[in-house]
């Protein structure tokens, strides 16, 4: 028997399955998923090899690994093939504190990396300087990064920080809140809103998630102690990957 026979207990089809072959297909993958038969970062037989299998076309196969790929069970890689997909750790982030995306992984014994997309210093926009209280003539520093722990994408960051804080973007590394400690510019607090999210194909490319995945998008305002706003960051973090608890107390009269 083949390999691709093998791993997802060949033979034709059922043929008294009224579902669609790609669909019937579709099963017998999850299920060597499920069982453990392939294991996470496993690659898949050819096209070919699990056509010939299941006596199916090459066309049915491709419906199926796609359908597999969008539910994001599987990946692939250009010119490598088809992979198992590898679920990330999940992390779980408290509401109460206000820390940074390199403190929080550090804690969590993960190795935090950036990949940056964009950063530069231009003139605030009406948003901008509507969050940060600036006027229109005054400049910000915006940084766009993904943020990784592990090797893994967790999340897309775009922060934006009045030059008078942060004067050249490039003096941030890893830890932009690292630079604005150093600097005596550190928030002490924030506002944040929540809310859920599907990511934009770019996005999800970026998250390495299908297109339309679900994801928490999260606006944080961050002040100093003196109450003025030294941080507007705006970021979409993989719905798969984090949960975000925050501690409720019954007040009593």
């Amino acid at each position: 028997m083949s390999r691709a026979g093998t791993l997802f207990g060949g033979g034709a089809l059922a043929e008294d399955d009224p579902a669609p072959l790609y669909l019937r297909l579709q099963v017998k993958i999850r299920r060597a998923i499920e069982v453990g038969t392939l294991k996470p970062l496993d690659a898949l037989p050819g096209e070919r090899d699990i056509a010939e299998a299941f006596q199916v076309s090459r066309v049915t196969v491709r419906k199926a690994l796609s359908g597999l790929v969008e539910r994001g069970l599987l990946r692939q890689r250009q010119g490598s093939g088809t992979f198992v997909a590898s679920p990330p750790q999940r992390v779980e982030q408290a509401l109460s504190r206000l820390t940074s995306f390199t403190e929080d992984m550090r804690l969590r014994g993960l190795a935090p990396t950036v990949r940056w997309l964009d950063r530069g210093i231009s003139l605030a926009s009406p948003q901008e300087a509507m969050r940060l209280s600036l006027s229109p003539n005054d400049t910000v520093c915006r940084l766009k990064r993904l943020r990784l722990a592990g090797g893994v994408p967790m999340a897309i960051e775009r922060a934006t920080i009045p030059t008078r804080f942060l004067p050249d973007p490039m003096l941030v590394d890893a830890s932009l809140y690292d630079v604005l400690a150093a600097r005596g510019s550190l928030p002490v607090r924030a506002l944040q809103r929540l809310c859920a999210a599907n990511l934009t194909p770019e996005d999800a490319a970026l998250l390495d998630v299908p297109p339309g995945a679900a994801a928490l998008a999260i606006d944080r305002l961050s002040f100093l102690d003196a109450g003025t706003p030294v941080e507007f960051t705006q970021s979409w973090y993989r719905g798969d990957a984090y949960d975000f608890v925050a501690e409720l107390t019954l007040k009593r009269e």
